[in-house]
């Protein structure tokens, strides 16, 4: 029995609505990629084409950014909603790591760039079913609370965009993550809530990598293609977010992976 490719496993992901099932096989998936190329076999990267929108649950439903009610986090119920945020962040990303690899697979790239890529998805997972067993503990689910399709669109403009993709995924969206993420962990700790305390710092540490494989991987097309990447990426925010980037910015954690002041700075909106 033939291995599948690289992209038929991302497509599988892609095409699985539950994410608790989407999780394992990206979890699989992951594990199948790293086995087969230690054991000498690596899999072919092939050439399946991803879903232009991936399959999601019936639950939650998906409103507009300025649709999706907000709750006061000083309850049990508002803390809730936003780890189901986060939750629901973090099955998009599941989703936009496996797309990068089976979209983009026509590119010529190192195998590094799938590997990290097939390693920020297999983390992404982890993400997920961290803050999924903490809403079961706090007695709620993945899907009790409406959510937000904005960071797909982000996806959708830039699907005939490598360099687009990779500048406003991980460096843009992700990057958010790592300017968000330390007051949400203190507003958790001031609710003494040291288990989801514990979930968010995982997810911290790691999502630092996923931002430093978008800025390495935008650095190396544009090395590939003698652009300078400070104007490139200016050029791309531009194009993407003509409103600008928010501050403030997390300027030590951004600097750890890879993202200079003078890259996001100049382009702070109001």
């Amino acid at each position: 029995m033939s291995q599948p490719t690289l992209t038929e496993l991302a497509c599988s992901v892609l095409n699985t609505a539950d994410g608790r099932e989407k999780t394992a096989k990206s979890h699989a998936a992951a594990a199948l990629w790293f086995s087969a190329k230690e054991a000498g076999t690596p899999l072919e990267i092939g050439n399946s084409q991803p879903p232009d929108f991936p399959a999601r649950p019936d639950e939650p439903e998906l409103l507009p950014p300025n649709k999706v009610p907000r709750r006061k986090l000083g309850s049990v119920e508002g803390r809730n909603t936003l780890i189901h945020a986060i939750a629901h962040i973090e099955l998009n990303a599941v989703d936009l790591h496996w797309d990068i690899i089976a979209r983009f697979a026509h590119v010529k790239m190192p195998m590094g760039y799938f590997d990290d890529w097939v390693k920020a998805a297999d983390e992404e997972s982890k993400h997920f079913n961290l803050l999924c067993d903490r809403l079961e503990a706090l007695g709620s689910h993945y899907g009790a609370f409406a959510a937000h399709a904005g960071m797909w669109r982000a996806a959708q403009e830039t699907a005939t965009d490598f360099m687009g993709r990779l500048a406003i995924v991980p460096m843009v969206l992700e990057a958010r993550g790592l300017d968000v993420t330390p007051g949400m962990i203190q507003q958790f700790k001031s609710a003494k809530d040291a288990e989801t305390v514990a979930a968010l710092e995982v997810i911290y540490a790691e999502e630092v990598g996923h931002v430093a494989y978008g800025s390495k991987w935008f650095h190396f097309l544009c090395g590939r293609h003698d652009i300078d990447p400070k104007d490139e990426f200016h050029r791309l925010v531009q194009q993407y977010f003509p409103g600008g980037l928010k501050p403030p910015f997390n300027d030590e954690k951004r600097a750890e992976a890879g993202l200079p002041l003078d890259f996001y700075w100049p382009m702070a909106g109001d």
